[in-house]
């Protein structure tokens, strides 16, 4: 920001007052012919302008930066505001002031940009709620008045009917539960149990309550070679074993046909336990990767609502195990596939 036509009240000062003493002097030598006598009354008139419009400036600039410090503020002087005005600012520099400005700015336009962004994030968030919510509304209506309107006395429809009315029900109430669960999340009313568990049986539960789908597509579930020593990890087991429920869940329903699930522990540093749970699907890109624990957010729209789920999971997921005060991370290759590792502190 600095320029060479940025000079400082003392440089303004001196110019201004060579600018009088000069032809004030020249005037003074005409009149009197006398360079010895001359020269006295210059450096006199000199430091007597310097001196008074220095003073005059520096006031006049002090006064403005008060105005300044008190726009800035946005309030009015309190007591320790006054005292700061009047002892403290005139200690600052003009640089250290416009410094002061610059970061006042910067952090002004960081929380507009904040602003935006949450404007932009609340109106995706609201419509693809509104569009999570009328599909499956939508989908009992549409039952409902084909059974009102003679369905239901067709045995070969109306069960049909009612059944898929049913399911999108629960779509609509695992909907709304998971919505409450994530509003409890974001104000920190999450209530965690701690407790003792070994991980490797955890996972173990897992892979044998979703072997049915697992089972489907012929995907094989497993523990990594050289990971089978078990690690005891204190954390909120069944939190927990929801996070590792939905990643496993997922390499299921968006992995490929006969692809693998593979689940791996290490001890790390800080005497942690780093859980990895890894598949070969297709991966997800660059792109996508930045925005998958954003809620709602889906890297193929009508392949992952066609299979179903919230869009809530990975955000659910974040969330809980920051509650741990850890992080969750996401590595991946297109064709190659995702690994999602987060670490839990180790019982020693």
């Amino acid at each position: 920001m600095n320029s060479k036509n940025n000079f400082t009240p003392n440089q303004l000062a001196f110019a201004a007052s060579l600018i009088i003493s000069i032809p004030v002097s020249i005037i003074f030598l005409v009149s009197n012919q006398n360079w010895r006598l001359t020269s006295l009354f210059f450096l006199l008139l000199l430091i007597f302008s310097f001196s008074l419009v220095s003073y005059i400036l520096k006031k006049y600039i002090k006064k403005q930066i008060k105005i300044i410090y008190k726009i800035i503020s946005q309030t009015k002087a309190t007591k320790k505001e006054d005292f700061y005005l009047k002892n403290l600012l005139p200690e600052k520099s003009i640089e250290e002031v416009r410094n002061d400005v610059e970061k006042w700015a910067e952090q002004r336009k960081n929380e507009i940009d904040v602003l935006h962004q949450n404007e932009a994030f609340r109106k995706e968030f609201l419509q693809n709620l509104s569009h999570e919510l009328k599909t499956p509304i939508f989908s009992i209506q549409g039952y409902v008045e084909t059974l009102l309107n003679g369905a239901l006395d067709n045995p070969e429809v109306n069960t049909k009917f009612l059944t898929n009315t049913s399911k999108n029900v629960e779509r609509l109430v695992n909907l709304v539960d998971d919505l409450d669960e994530i509003s409890k999340l974001e104000r920190g009313e999450l209530q965690l149990y701690f407790q003792s568990f070994v991980i490797h049986d955890l996972v173990k539960e897992i892979f044998d309550s979703l072997a049915f789908k697992a089972a489907e597509k012929d995907v094989n579930c497993s523990i990594k070679k050289g990971c089978e020593l078990p690690f005891t990890v204190y954390a909120d087991k069944e939190k927990i074993r929801q996070v590792l429920t939905n990643i496993i869940d997922n390499g299921i329903k968006y992995g490929k046909q006969h692809g693998k699930i593979e689940a791996s522990f290490y001890k790390v540093e800080g005497n942690n336990i780093l859980i990895e749970i890894s598949d070969d699907g297709s991966g997800i890109s660059e792109e996508h990767r930045l925005r998958i624990f954003e809620r709602f957010f889906r890297t193929d729209e009508a392949r992952s609502r066609k299979i179903g789920g919230s869009g809530l999971g990975l955000a659910i997921c974040k969330h809980i195990i920051e509650a741990h005060h850890q992080e969750i991370h996401v590595r991946s290759k297109i064709d190659v596939g995702t690994s999602f590792g987060f670490q839990l502190p180790a019982v020693k």
